[in-house]
């Protein structure tokens, strides 16, 4: 995660300066977009095009080798008939660019790279309906499934042993915990961490590898309509916690994050899963610790917007964007527990399966 002084905080017109040296295009519109850690920028250019500029925060910059690789997987994505991203080459044909800027805390360095503009509006801001449920679970699976075909001289870097957002490292969690201030909530993230030891960690060496996208979340996917009442995903965004890791991992954080803004949350898993089995059928030990590796998700998101917070109190809005409503939706399923949340899910799925021909 960011530090507080590692995220940067660019002025329009240092925005508009890169855009024409580093590119040689004129802007007409520069407007913030959201983000965790780094700094995005909505461009649009006299010469016709739309862009997003990605400003990445001066801790990751520190890593190209991971950020080149990210870009990598977009293009490859890209390629393969997957809506992602691509980077804009420089005027001296670079992907990326080191710059040094002083973003008001002296002079620090942060890598640049212009993305082109995917269309459409975040799944979170859409009618929630159980086809697109499905197809962000089939577009998960599509993704993981091609990532097993990605070369690159570089993967090792996706390792990361230590990120605190995978959910390999769920043990972790437990030097964040005292950001909890003892609330109600923070003996059941214990007791999920605990549980995570003792069910998951013994079942891990089933489960099947695979490079994770890692933040499979409902403001990271695009959607467009798609006839009079539907949608399709027209677009994936941020790769910035992808990471090697287990099929089961993208399944879970994209149930989790798609619970956030639904009105009925227990009966998103069985849609999503379903769509994620019509690529990528789950083994035993997968489906034995789906429900608590959604719960972990959960625990992750709560804990580490508490933390951040106290790094960013400026940005605690979009900060707790998800902890604010994810925090009833873990107290809910921990109180339901796993075997009817279970039950909920894989009945649901099961009836898409008959369904097939």
């Amino acid at each position: 995660m960011a530090s507080k002084d590692s995220k940067p905080n660019l002025t329009h017109a240092q925005v508009s300066e890169l855009v024409r040296r580093l590119y040689g295009l004129t802007d007409s519109e520069i407007r913030p977009l959201p983000s965790y850690d780094d700094q995005n920028f909505y461009v649009c250019v006299s010469e016709g095009g739309e862009y997003v500029l990605k400003v990445m925060n001066s801790g990751d910059s520190q890593n190209p080798t991971l950020l080149e690789l990210q870009t990598h997987a977009m293009n490859f994505l890209h390629k393969r008939g997957l809506p992602a991203q691509t980077a804009i080459p420089t005027k001296t044909g670079q992907l990326m660019s080191l710059e040094e800027i002083d973003c008001g805390c002296g002079l620090q360095k942060y890598l640049v790279r212009l993305l082109t503009y995917l269309p459409g509006t975040t799944v979170a801001k859409i009618p929630p309906s159980p086809h697109i449920l499905y197809q962000v679970g089939k577009m998960a699976a599509t993704m993981d499934k091609a990532f097993q075909e990605m070369e690159h001289p570089n993967l090792s870097v996706l390792q990361r042993e230590n990120f605190i957002w995978s959910l390999s490292n769920i043990p972790l969690l437990e030097q964040y915990l005292p950001v909890m201030d003892g609330e109600p909530m923070q003996e059941v993230v214990s007791k999920v961490i605990a549980q995570y030891k003792a069910q998951v960690v013994p079942k891990m060496s089933a489960f099947r590898k695979c490079i994770n996208h890692g933040d499979f979340n409902d403001h990271n996917i695009l959607a467009t309509p798609d006839g009079p009442s539907q949608y399709k995903i027209s677009g994936i965004l941020d790769f910035g916690d992808m990471s090697r890791g287990y099929y089961v991992f993208d399944l879970a954080i994209a149930i989790m994050y798609m619970m956030i803004e639904n009105p009925s949350p227990v009966e998103v898993g069985g849609h999503v899963l379903a769509g994620y089995e019509s690529v990528v059928a789950l083994n035993a030990a997968e489906r034995e610790c789906l429900f608590l590796l959604v719960l972990c998700r959960f625990s992750q998101s709560l804990v580490l917007a508490r933390y951040s917070v106290k790094q960013q109190p400026e940005n605690e809005e979009y900060l707790m964007i998800t902890s604010r409503t994810g925090i009833r939706h873990l107290q809910r399923l921990w109180e339901m527990g796993q075997e009817q949340v279970e039950r909920t899910w894989f009945e649901s799925a099961k009836t898409y399966q008959q369904q097939q021909p």
